[in-house]
This record gives C-alpha cells, structure tokens and sequence, in this order.
C-alpha cells in the first residue's frame, strides 16, 4: 500500500488536431506573473508538438513539452473547448481551468494530447467539486473525498497488473472500459473514470475541509486498498463488481439494501418486473429537489426521475440506434432477451435477435450503450415489446431504475443519508460493509 501523496497524471485532452491554451502566470520559459499567454497546441507531421502563439509564431516544437507554474498556489492554465461528458446525454464543450503542471505530448496523426500533472489531494478537491455540488452535506463530502482517494490508489496499483481478457466473438461481445485502457496516463478527466474539471468548478470551504480532514485515508481491506467503486443513484440496491467489469469479486463491494429494511435480491425477470415497478423506500429514493440542488452539479440537475423512469423506441427507432452505436445491422428486431442480472436487477448479458444477426452483448455499460443515442441511465431495466395488429413488434419499452452502474457507493443515496444525520463513518460503513479506515500518510 502506498505510503506517502502521490502525483497524478490526468488526461485532459487526447488526439485532438488543434487545442487553445492559455497561460495565466509564469510557466518557465514563458514568463509573465498575473498575465495571460495565449497558445495554440498541434501535432506536427513530424510526430512533434507545435506550441504557438497568437501571431502564429512557433514557440517551441518537440515530442513532448512539460511546463510548471513558477507560482503552483496562484498560476493556473485553461483549455478552451474542451469536452465533457463524452458519449453521455450531458455532453458538452467548456474552457476549463486547471493548477499544476502541464504536458503536450504528440499523438498518432499529427495529433497532440494534453495531461496535466497534479498531487492526489487537490485531485481529489477537484473531483469532489466536479461529480457533486460544493455545497452538498459535509459528511458527505468526506464520504466522496475517502471513496474518491480509495478508489484511485487501488486503480494505480491495478494499472501494474495484467488487463482482464474481454471477449469479441462473432456471436458475443463482452467489453468493459477500465483504468487499464489508458497507457501513457493514470486517469482521465472524464466520467468513464473520475470527472475531473480542474479549478473551474467552484471548490468551497466545506471542500477544502473534506479533503483536509481526511487526507490520506482510505477504505481498506486485508493488505489492500478497497476498489472503491461509486455512481450517482444505485436504485435502492448496490450491484457487485463482476457485473460491470470482469469476472472477478471484491470484499469491499457486496450488493446492499440501500435503506432501513431489507429488500430481496433482484435476479429473475419476475423479480425485475416486481422491483422495477416499485418505488420502494431507500436512502437515494428522493424527490427533494432543495436537497438535489445541494448534490448535484447544474449539469446533472438535467437528468430527472433518476429513481424509476421509462424509454420507448419504435422498432425502427431502436434498430437505428443499435445499428450506429454497435456497428452491427440486425435487420428487423425480433426479440431482446436478459440471459444475466446481478443482484440489483442490472443485466450484464443481453441476447439481440433480428432477422440478419442474433448477437450476445454485456457487459453493463456496453449494453447501456448500445440501446440509447447516448447511454441509458443505467441497465437495470425490464423491456416490454408492443405489437402491431399483425402480430410484428412496434415498439420497445424499458422500464428502469438507478443512474449508473450502482457498484459501492451510492451518491445520492449518500448525500440523503448525510442530510439524516449519519456521520461519513456510518455511511462508508453501510456501503461498503467489511471495510476499515485505514491513515496511510
């Protein structure tokens, strides 16, 4: 386990034809206390970066370009468009801003990608800000801060590790995005790791006191740091591990009841159906928008009946989709069937069958994937096929539950327990059971 802070290294910006940067203080050797530099970053057909300025005067030209803030408290640099919330349905361009230092590096294609190289701790300050809002319940915060820090460290050492196999048949698919996908970096900024938005989004006191009182501690197991897996809305029951990544189990991250009682396992068709159409009661089972405006980020706001909610699809509609987003023409759709659930009704293996290709997909962000122009909210979902006179399907309704792929922690289901009371030990404890809270420096 580690011992001492260690740096990250984030990818802000990957294969991009042409980037702005801007430069607010001095980055050695561009000087400049307090003033802005205006650049623009590109790959060379030389496999180079070009580094210029507004005049379009060349900078500097090289493999790979680091630059570091004379001043780390104060000096800061921002990325103009840059992409958030890739493939999700809250995709959008921002100029973000972010401290430390910062790496050009040249990509395939005369390309460049842009990194930014942070401590583990203003990382996570960041991150805190960007998944949740700043004004959230503040024994929430130092719930995310030591999920957030748990969950990193463990991905550093999982990166020393040998990737899982994932499978691409002719008749199945099963794939899953992971922390080992991405060489040559830790993390990305993105929601396929952790959302990252540098100091852009508003980073508040109760922050800065979430972080500062829990630095260096992280949820642990054994001799292990805990993969502290987490998403916004579980659905009123935690999914294990192996649904959404390999085949593989932790004790860190057992399916649970997400509230007072206890609600059976969620593993057959009759039971998706019975548990999709309920709202029973549970911690992230909450309508208060006053507390979901002190959760959740602006963006995110947008996303409404997270809980329980409904898609419907013409078949058309549906075939469209699936044909662009997998790259597979199944011809007319005649059935879609769950061959697998975990425990909180979220299916990790669905069987298409049209009338050119009948093909197996998992696993769960995959399937999500797949089925909607972005993601579906999460696929914890029992489908419904509406018929025409004639007997041929006319549509197809999925009826869902949970944001997310609802492995560990719970956010919101988090954030309402922090709003009852709990103190950030008891929440940890009820997510991840079996646990400890270990200060490793």
């Amino acid at each position: 386990m580690i011992t001492s802070e260690p740096t990250i290294k984030v990818a802000l910006v990957q294969d991009s034809h042409g980037t702005a940067v801007s430069l607010y203080g001095a980055y050695p050797p561009f000087s400049g206390h307090g003033k802005k530099k205006q650049l623009s970053a590109a790959g060379g057909e030389d496999a180079t970066v070009i580094l210029r300025d507004r005049s379009g005067r060349t900078l500097a030209r090289a493999k790979e370009i680091s630059l570091f803030p004379a001043d780390p408290a104060n000096d800061f640099f921002s990325i103009t468009n840059m992409r958030i919330g890739i493939r999700f349905h809250w995709e959008r361009l921002q100029t973000l801003s972010f401290r430390g230092g910062i790496v050009l590096a040249a990509g395939p294609d005369s390309t460049v990608s842009i990194f930014n190289l942070t401590g583990l701790e203003d990382y996570l300050a960041s991150v805190i800000s960007s998944e949740m809002s700043a004004e959230a319940p503040a024994e929430f915060l130092k719930v995310q801060a030591v999920t957030a820090r748990s969950w990193l460290a463990a991905m550093l050492e999982k990166k020393k590790m040998p990737r899982a196999a994932q499978l691409r048949g002719e008749d199945e698919i099963s794939v899953w995005q992971d922390v080992n996908d991405h060489e040559g970096f830790d993390v990305c900024a993105d929601d396929h790791c952790q959302r990252y938005q540098g100091i852009t989004r508003i980073i508040s006191g109760n922050v800065a006191r979430a972080i500062k009182e829990t630095r260096g501690v992280f949820l642990t197991s054994g001799n292990h740091i805990c993969d502290a897996r987490y998403s916004k809305c579980c659905g009123g029951r935690t999914e294990i591990f192996a649904t959404a990544w390999e085949d593989a189990s932790s004790p860190c991250l057992a399916s649970i009841t997400d509230g007072p009682g206890e609600h059976p396992l969620v593993i057959t068709q009759t039971d998706a159906e019975a548990w999709l159409s309920a709202k029973p009661a549970a911690y992230c089972n909450t309508t208060d928008e006053a507390l979901l405006r002190t959760i959740l980020p602006s963006f995110d706001l947008e996303t409404e009946n997270f809980f329980r909610w409904r898609v419907v699809y013409t078949s058309e509609e549906l075939e469209g989709i699936l044909k662009e987003k997998s790259g597979i023409d199944f011809g007319k759709l005649r059935r879609l069937e769950v061959l697998t659930r975990g425990p909180s009704g979220r299916v990790s293996r669905l069987r298409i069958e049209g009338s050119l290709r009948t093909v197996t997909v998992g696993k769960e962000l995959e399937i999500r994937r797949w089925l909607s122009p972005t993601h579906l909210l999460s696929s914890a979902f029992v489908i419904t096929a509406g018929l025409n006179e004639d007997g041929t399907i006319s549509r197809f309704i999925f009826d869902g539950g949970g944001w997310g792929h609802g492995v560990g922690l719970c956010q919101i289901g988090a954030a309402s327990m922090a709003a009852r009371g709990f103190k950030a030990e008891e929440i940890l404890a009820h997510y991840f059971p079996g646990a400890v809270l270990q200060k490793l420096y």
